[in-house]
């Protein structure tokens, strides 16, 4: 059962992960613990006050989760779920609670990203819940649309936002003539959910009601990472979605191996609009097509080795 406290320190875990993958089963059985932290019931001097609750989980985010706290500056409550940070992320989000934003940070051991996610949302206490990751902020357009937002008939259960993306070796996010990712984040309590059998490329899903997209602001995406990183990244999305294939039952695809890399690239270099971006919009595109082939040749890889263990084993 997870609990709260005061005051923040130091722990690790994996739950962006390379490691990810490997979690399975053995997060479900572990307790959520708690992290010292404040669950303060102070606003901020300035805020808007939200009547929406913000989610996040991470793992080692220091780099990037002051910029994603500070832009949910006016939520209701603000549930940080962390899974064993060592890299300063918990003290970091200490001081945006003693600065009176009210923060609820639980530490719960890697349940898989849907599942993870799925725990924060179900620790929500107010109507509307943005999911937010720790690596993205939402920026004064977005912010401003909010109480519209929220203000929707109750035929709407969620939103889909713009996501934006800043691209490596580039300071400002990608040109507003490339096309956003509309993601939907913010929806009401217990009118959506994580699907908890994705184990990669999990999203909100609403059980029922209108989605419609917020066309004012964006949630801006900053993680922009040197090649190295990205691709080592890729290479675990890709065993991710190559596992999740096989667990339902899906047989790898000739033609998706030769054809699916190549029209990844042309999906987001010219669908997408990322060659007004450059050599960095190049090099996304680029990246894209890796990771697909990495994900049809894994698929093909795990699918044989297990096949051939199977005849084995008979």
């Amino acid at each position: 059962m997870a609990q709260i406290s005061a005051g923040a320190a130091d722990k690790g875990g994996d739950p962006g992960g390379w490691n990810a993958w490997s979690g399975g089963s053995a997060g479900l059985e572990a307790m959520a613990l708690t992290h010292p932290a404040t669950a303060s019931s102070a606003r901020p001097g300035n805020s808007a006050g939200f009547a929406a609750s913000a989610t996040i989980i991470c793992f080692n985010e220091a780099a990037c989760i002051g910029k994603c706290l500070q832009s949910l500056e006016g939520f209701a409550e603000i549930i940080v779920v962390d899974s064993g940070s060592t890299d300063g992320t918990l003290a970091i989000v200490d001081e945006f609670a003693r600065r009176g934003f009210p923060i609820r940070l639980i530490e719960q051991p890697w349940l898989g990203y849907a599942r993870q996610k799925q725990f924060a949302l179900e620790e929500a206490r107010e109507p509307w819940v943005f999911s937010v990751d720790a690596d993205e902020w939402l920026d004064d357009g977005l912010r401003a649309s909010l109480p519209r937002l929220m203000a929707a008939e109750g035929s709407v259960s969620g939103w889909k936002v713009r996501r934006s993306l800043t691209l490596y070796g580039q300071s400002k996010p990608v040109s507003e003539w490339t096309r956003p990712e509309h993601i939907l984040r913010l929806v009401r309590r217990g009118r959506a959910r994580f699907d908890a059998e994705l184990i990669v490329h999990e999203g909100l899903v609403a059980d029922e009601g209108e989605t419609p997209i917020a066309r004012q602001g964006v949630l801006r995406h900053e993680r922009s990472l040197p090649l190295n990183e990205q691709m080592k990244k890729e290479i675990v999305y890709a065993r991710l979605k190559a596992e999740q294939r096989l667990k339902l039952g899906r047989k790898p695809s000739n033609l998706k191996l030769v054809f699916s890399p190549p029209i990844y690239f042309l999906r987001i270099f010219f669908f997408n609009r990322f060659f007004l971006s450059g050599w960095a919009g190049f090099i996304h595109a680029a990246t894209g097509a890796i990771y697909s082939l990495m994900t049809e040749s894994l698929h093909r890889q795990l699918y044989y080795a297990r096949r051939m263990e199977s005849d084995e084993a008979e």
